[in-house]
């Protein structure tokens, strides 16, 4: 074992028994946060605006903070970018993050010098959790390489602007950098075909040991890689063992990515976002992330059928329930304040509190009251998947409303596949029982006859990759959106029909 493999493990075991402390009182660390949160934001604009001083528990805050989405904060965050201090937190926040997907266009998510350092121990403690409980440590001497957007940070008003990944790219700690890929100069490369290119050229011929990345940006480097030197994964990096991803549900990708690698490694799943880092994969044996409770951030929780009621109730995290979709609003020491980061979650684990993101509030089908989201489409895909011999690359769900005259309206899947089934038919039946068994009122609807059973469009290989680049959103941090309740994104696949 080499002297950092030894390192490695000393200092997991630290970091272990030092989070286990929290682990063990989530009640009352998640007080202690709040409490903190309301004490430091006191003597900022939004704090006596909405009089801090007066909230002495959960209750208050409830009544004197409604939840926003940035649409809603977006008035604060401009008096941030025109140089106003003491807005949403104390001082003024070190980085915006870029984000894009608003109607007001690009979002500016405010990072602290408060909140970075939890956006930058999560992703470390993530590894280290993974250490402790496996034991491994032989992948720390190799290379290690994290497909992300541009380091190179804009200006304004003093403040730093870039994308998350980017800013974090600032941060990766001395004893990584020599094992680090890619070059800075190939990091920089805005173009992404470019970049995957030249990313290519710098690790083929590499002793890669650890690849991290969102996983439809990660498979197109692969699927590169292979037809460049006709080999698998695992056989050009035979020790690659450890693969860390995020943004997306993996579960899609699976099968093509061992297809790819032609055989398994370990994965390490996180949940980042701009507006902090939520969660990590904490166990290889047991579902679900590890819900970061000590981390600077204070959790609401809306159930998600409730969501868009006029006063839903917002639940603390000693009243949620396992098995049930739920909003995720938080409070942060970035100065976000019962936001609504627009995913929904749904709790495994209550002890300890462990979550999978079951998809977007805002993204679902519910054209005929069906009320679909994303964790069924992915579960019934991921059964059909496993019940024949296809490969799906990617894929997104719309409703048609507007079929012929003489058909009932139905859902259309656009799929990708990088190997179809032999009988699509039965593909696209063993889909619609999925659906029909998991989501009552969708079963509903086909039994009454107000719904057809669902239907496959194929989409051409590359097809999605090419749609993403015609909106101008390939490679990066962006990601396909798998769910919609109209057309849009259906109409822009059109033109990449097979």
């Amino acid at each position: 074992m080499s002297l950092k493999a030894f390192a490695a493990r000393l200092f997991a075991h630290k970091v272990a028994r030092k989070n286990n402390k929290w682990i063990k009182n989530p009640i009352e660390t998640q007080r202690k946060v709040f409490e903190e949160l309301i004490r430091k934001a006191g003597e900022t604009q939004f704090g006596k605006d909405h009089r801090f001083n007066q909230i002495k528990n959960h209750s208050d805050f409830v009544e004197r903070v409604p939840v926003r989405d940035y649409e809603q904060l977006k008035n604060y965050v401009d008096q941030i970018i025109n140089g106003q201090n003491d807005v949403l937190w104390p001082g003024k926040p070190i980085y915006f993050a870029k984000t894009s997907g608003t109607t007001s266009g690009a979002k500016y998510i405010p990072i602290t010098k408060d909140s970075i350092k939890y956006h930058i121990n999560a992703s470390r403690d993530a590894i280290l959790s993974y250490i402790h409980e496996t034991g491994n440590t032989n992948f720390v001497d190799g290379r290690m390489i994290f497909l992300q957007g541009s380091p190179l940070l804009e200006e304004k008003n003093g403040i730093k602007l870039g994308r998350l990944s980017g800013i974090s790219a600032h941060y990766v700690p001395n004893y990584l950098q020599k094992n680090r890929l890619p070059s800075w100069e190939t990091n920089c490369i805005e173009d992404w075909e470019t970049k995957v290119e030249k990313i290519i050229e710098e690790t083929q011929n590499e002793d890669m040991t650890v690849i991290a990345g969102i996983p439809s940006w990660v498979q197109m480097y692969f699927e590169r890689l292979h037809a460049k030197t006709g080999k698998k994964i695992g056989d050009l990096f035979k020790n690659f063992q450890l693969f860390i991803y995020g943004g997306v549900n993996y579960q899609p990708y699976k099968a093509k990515f061992e297809n790819l690698i032609g055989r398994k490694v370990d994965s390490i799943e996180l949940f980042p976002a701009s507006e902090g880092f939520f969660a990590y994969q904490d166990s290889q044996n047991e579902p679900g992330m590890l819900l970061l409770l000590n981390s600077g951030m204070f959790y609401e929780f809306i159930k998600a059928d409730e969501f868009f009621e006029e006063n839903p109730r917002r639940l603390t995290l000693a009243e949620v329930e396992l098995q049930m979709d739920y909003a995720l609003i938080i409070s942060t020491n970035a100065g976000l304040w019962a936001y609504n980061i627009g995913d929904t979650v749904r709790f495994v684990s209550l002890n300890p509190y462990r979550i999978v993101v079951s998809g977007r509030i805002k993204h679902f089908i519910s054209a005929f009251g069906e009320h679909v989201i994303a964790k069924e489409v992915e579960e019934a895909l991921n059964q059909a998947v496993s019940e024949s011999d296809a490969l799906v690359n990617e894929f997104s769900v719309a409703p048609q409303t507007s079929p012929s005259e003489e058909e009932l309206p139905y859902h259309e899947w656009f799929i990708e596949f990088e190997r179809p089934p032999e009988n699509i038919s039965k593909f696209a039946e063993t889909i619609d029982k999925s659906m029909q068994k998991q989501n009552s009122y969708y079963f509903d609807l086909i039994e009454g006859k107000i719904l057809q059973p669902l239907k496959i469009c194929q989409v051409r290989p590359g097809g999605f990759q090419d749609y993403m680049k015609s909106i101008g959103k390939l490679g990066g941090q962006n990601k396909v959106q798998r769910l919609a309740n109209d057309r849009k994104v259906a109409e822009g696949l059109s033109p990449f029909k097979k």
